[in-house]
């Protein structure tokens, strides 16, 4: 009989399966650790984890409740500062980064700074953190977030961190590191990736009992469609398990 479960466990999941072995991967609080916890423990024993407080490569017992938790340099390999974890960012030595947002654009760029006029917002962010550092130098991006017309939107009200800019090559002519950008977004709804010619975002994949009109109803601007929209692998009993009973037993994020 299979295992119930929620569409936090799902992106958790789908997240996860993402990630590779013998990679880096800049993580932040929430969703992105118990991803890269559950990919380290399944199929990426080597996967190097980092966080923006000094954490690399640990080997984390149970869900950190911050980025500065003693948890996130759990049997590391270094205990370093936020400042070397940058560099390492800038050195080019990061495969991935998590990343939220309260808006995307077609082309993976992200808003967390304001919503409505910058000068005069109806609503403050938190602005960006170690965001723009994290989409403008990690190889690779993953964006976790929730799916509706508020959020994916064709225009932004303000850019905190690149994604594709204003689409083929916009980045490499800004400065950033040729080849990198978004890579998957990750809603309740679906998967997305980007258009390798047009870098505009594309429907991959939607989730168990989620249709593909579902997904279209709740974007705010027209979606590149893959040829074969595929149905997501929902969250194998095993995966749930250790979510539950080892990655998260309190349902910090989960629950």
């Amino acid at each position: 009989m299979k295992m119930e479960y929620n569409p936090t466990e799902l992106m958790a999941c789908v997240a996860g399966r993402v990630l590779e072995d013998n990679r880096s991967v800049f993580v932040g609080t929430g969703l992105p650790i118990i991803a890269s916890m559950l990919a380290q423990r399944l199929h990426a024993p080597n996967l190097l984890i980092m966080f923006e407080a000094g954490g690399i490569g640990p080997k984390i017992p149970t869900i950190p409740i911050s980025v500065g938790d003693s948890r996130t340099f759990h049997r590391g390999v270094m205990a370093a500062t936020m400042d070397y974890v940058m560099s390492c960012a800038q050195l080019g030595l990061i495969d991935y980064g998590f990343l939220g947002a309260a808006q995307i654009d077609p082309y993976g760029n992200l808003n967390t700074t304001v919503i409505g006029p910058h000068d005069a917002p109806k609503v403050r962010l938190p602005g960006s953190g170690g965001a723009n550092d994290v989409g403008s130098l990690c190889h690779r991006t993953i964006i976790l977030m929730r799916h509706d017309t508020r959020r994916f939107v064709e225009r932004l009200d303000y850019i905190t961190t690149p994604g594709y800019l204003t689409g083929p090559r916009a980045r490499e002519k800004a400065g950033l590191p040729a080849g990198s950008g978004p890579y998957r977004v990750i809603t309740q709804l679906g998967v997305m990736d980007f258009d390798i010619e047009t870098k505009r975002m594309r429907l991959t994949s939607v989730h168990p009992g989620v249709s593909v009109d579902e997904v279209v109803e709740n974007t705010g601007f027209e979606l590149v469609m893959a040829d074969e929209v595929s149905m997501t692998e929902p969250p194998t009993e095993r995966e749930l398990r250790l979510l539950r009973e080892e990655i998260d037993p309190a349902g910090i994020v989960i629950g």
